[in-house]
């Protein structure tokens, strides 16, 4: 994992058209704006592990691992409704 210090307004680019940008910092919480192309699916990660977490208890009494986590977006992103998609 790649850790980077970042102060208000400042940014960092994932490869040449995703960037990240620390909007505002208040009291210990951090908000941060992501630009990305439209094809480019963005979820925070508590979103992902409730879907996992619903999945599995769906079908079965096994609990979900990290490694679970990139078939479960490959599904994500197959699917039209995104609502936590920015999509700049």
């Amino acid at each position: 994992m790649l850790v980077l210090s970042r102060k208000q307004d400042e940014g960092i680019y994932i490869g040449h058209d995703i960037k990240i940008t620390v909007v505002e910092i208040t009291n210990g919480q951090v908000k941060i704006g992501i630009r990305a192309p439209n094809d480019v699916s963005i979820f925070r990660e508590e979103v992902i592990n409730k879907i996992i977490e619903d999945n599995y208890q769906s079908i079965a009494d096994k609990k979900p691992g990290p490694e679970d986590i990139p078939e479960f977006i490959k599904q994500l992103t197959q699917s039209d409704s995104n609502p936590d998609k920015d999509g700049l």
